[in-house]
This record gives C-alpha cells, structure tokens and sequence, in this order.
C-alpha cells in the first residue's frame, strides 16, 4: 500500500512506461508537467495541438521535444476528438485537459464514437498525502458531482475503490460523511450514509467496508473515536475515503488543506474505460505530476484486469 506520492511514483517506475494524450497541448503548466513526468519515468505523452504554439512555448520552457509525438491540430474541440480516440483506440493509456475549456474536454471525454463512455457516471477522486497522516486519503467528490443521490453515491463508491485498489488498497474503509454520526431524518447525509452502509453488508456495495453517517473528526481521527466511545464502530479514525455528501463540503475541505496544510495531491476523473486527468488552472506543477503518476498507476491496473 503506497503511503505517499513517491511510493506511488515508484510504483509506476517499477511498470512499463505510460503514455498521456494531452488535449490543446499549448498550455505552459501542462508542458511542464509533462516534461517532468517523463523525466522522472512516469510518463510519455503525445500532445495534440496547435504544433506552431507548442513549439514556441517548449522552447520558453526549454522542453526539448524529440521523442514527443506532435498532432498538429489547430481547432480545440477537433484535438481534443483525436486526443481521446488515441486512448480509445488503445494509443495512449491516460487523457489530460491542456488549454480547453472543462465542458468541452468532458464532452470530447463522453463522445459516443470516440470517448471513454463507462457504465457508470463520471466522479472525481482527489487522493491526498497529509503531513502527519501515514497514509494516502481519498476524497471524494469534490469537483464534479453537485448534489449527489443514494444511486449516484453508490457509483461514486464502486469508482473509488478502483482507484483504492490501484493504490494498493485491498478493502478500503469508506466513511460517508455528516455533520453527527447518528442518524436525524431531518437531515439527508446521515440517512443516506446509514443506507449506504446497509447495502456494504448487505452485499449490493462489494469491495470495501462502509460505515456512516460519520462525523469527520470519528472518520480521521483515532483519538476523537476513542474519546466519543465509538470503539465498536467499523471506522475508528482510520477511514480510507472521504465521501462528501455534496459538492460544497467537499470543495471546502479540499481547498482548506491545500491552503493551509502540508500536503501534496493528485486528482482523477473515474468512471470512464481509461484515466482522465482533470487538474485546475489553479492547480500548483506538482499536483499535475502527482495526477499523472495517479493516472499511470490506475492504468496499470486497468490493464492488468
């Protein structure tokens, strides 16, 4: 089980070499990121774009692009079509956004003759290393998903513990957060996450073990749990994901650790046939090469099942 992004790192070292396929490569911080991964032997990619523009900006950056396929593609939208479909067609193990817009990426990604359509819908995962923290958290979804339903919860659940799995996880504990951990029909999160964990025991959520509604302090913290007598829960402190009962709180945790903790992350788009790595402008260089080291990892197992 990889304990921090180096150990995941590693892990891809020790597998044979990934490639990402960049949508609209022209984008400074992605050429950075993308010269680093292949640096550091996480990564190759091929990127698609305007070739012109892509040149221009690797010199600034001093990228030296021999061995780098170039699709010169000069409209956004048709780069990102031919981007996708070199993962589609097995080219390519990974897609990354470069300098398009969100929904047109996520549109090229749910293209029915060329995308990465699953059975499932798409969630977001961001995988989290915390200083103090002896290993990796999965948070979950804090970026894609606004109000998530009972159905829609479930799906997001199957999609983590793929990426759980992929990190080494065997059976990832999986807490469904609220703000009490006992269950008030007055409020959603807490009925929902009771249910959640009914259906984990039940058989109907295999792979991992649930156990909510919890609190987040009972969820990631060990000496709270003891404190408040939940010795008998199945998640004492030890939870492997977080799972936000909507968009808000799950952006409001992630952006409070990036802002004020020490940590590192990587995110993740599942629910699709292949990793899409979908990082923000505000994203810092790091967390894009600690995407695609996730990336490369989950395309591994990918392969490997």
């Amino acid at each position: 089980m990889a304990k921090g992004f180096e150990e995941l790192i590693s892990k891809v070292n020790s597998c044979s070499m990934k490639t990402v396929s960049v949508a609209v490569a022209q984008d400074t911080p992605v050429l950075e990121a993308v010269k680093a991964a292949k640096e550091r032997n996480i990564a190759n990619a091929i990127l698609v774009g305007d070739e012109d523009k892509i040149r221009e900006l690797a010199k600034s950056i001093d990228m030296d692009l021999t061995g780098y396929e170039i699709i010169d593609e000069k409209d956004d939208y048709t780069a990102a079509l031919k981007a996708v479909e070199l993962v589609h067609n097995g080219k390519a193990d990974m897609y990354m956004k470069g300098l398009i817009d969100t929904k047109s990426f996520l549109k090229s990604v749910l293209d029915k003759e060329v995308g990465l359509r699953n059975n499932r819908p798409l969630s977001h995962v961001c995988v989290f290393e915390i200083e103090g923290v002896e290993k990796l958290l999965f948070l979950t979804d804090v970026a894609f998903m606004t109000y998530p339903t009972l159905e829609d919860k479930v799906n997001i659940i199957a999609n983590t513990v793929e990426i759980c799995n992929a990190c080494g996880i065997d059976m990832p504990k999986v807490a469904p957060l609220a703000a009490v951990e006992v269950v008030n029909p007055k409020m959603p999160a807490t009925v929902d996450a009771a249910e959640l964990t009914k259906m984990c025991e039940e058989g109907k959520i295999p792979g991992c073990i649930v156990d909510g509604p919890l609190s987040m302090d009972l969820a990631i913290c060990p000496e709270a749990a003891a404190h408040k007598g939940a010795e008998g829960r199945k998640i004492v402190g030890d939870a492997d994901v977080l799972l936000f009962p909507d968009i808000h709180a799950g952006n409001l945790v992630y952006k409070t650790l990036v802002h004020t903790a020490k940590v590192k992350n990587g995110n993740i788009i599942t629910g699709t046939k292949a990793p899409v790595i979908l990082t923000s402008r505000s994203d810092d260089f790091e967390t894009k090469v600690n995407s695609i080291a996730l990336g490369s990892v989950v395309a591994e197992a990918m392969r490997n099942n």
